[in-house]
């Protein structure tokens, strides 16, 4: 094959020129090495991206969901600040709201005289009240407005006991 060769071609080739059979090794190297980079560049933003997720775990779930909202909110739109806020969010631990109201809403029916009966409950009894009401032949309109109990007459050990 030397003596094909014109006497001006190189004798040496370098090795990132293709032979002549179409094989070319540098590009199935790069072919590889840029799909593999590729998804590993997708698992580090999706990874990235569920930070604030793995963060919110150790709170509450409504926390936890509204932090999962705005991350997807962040992935999809690509809109940096609801990733901020997610994080943001994840970090800090919101105050309990809940169980106040819960314990206020108790004491307030225990004064009201329901015993800390649920609304569900309340709004049942009410129901069967009327519906024996109309069975008796009365009408709601035909009651007398209820007049304010005279808590004057009461003694004050009767009220202590009523708050207890």
């Amino acid at each position: 094959m030397a003596e094909n060769m014109h006497e001006l071609a190189p004798h040496h080739l370098p090795p990132f020129i293709p032979a002549a059979d179409g094989g070319d090794w540098l590009f199935t190297v790069m072919l590889v090495v840029l799909i593999l980079g590729g998804i590993l560049v997708g698992v580090f933003y999706l990874h990235l991206h569920s930070i604030p997720e793995r963060l919110a775990h150790k709170h509450g779930r409504m926390q936890f969901e509204l932090v999962a909202v705005l991350g997807l909110l962040a992935l999809f739109t690509h809109n940096n600040i609801f990733w901020v806020a997610a994080l943001l969010l994840a970090f800090i631990q919101l105050p309990d709201f809940w169980t106040p109201l819960e314990s206020m809403a108790h004491s307030l029916s225990r004064l009201a005289g329901t015993g800390g009966v649920s609304s569900e409950t309340l709004v049942e009894h009410d129901l069967e009240q009327e519906d024996q009401e109309l069975e008796a032949g009365m009408s709601a309109s035909d009651e007398p407005p209820p007049t304010p109990a005279d808590h004057s007459t009461a003694s004050t050990a009767e009220q202590e006991n009523k708050h207890v």
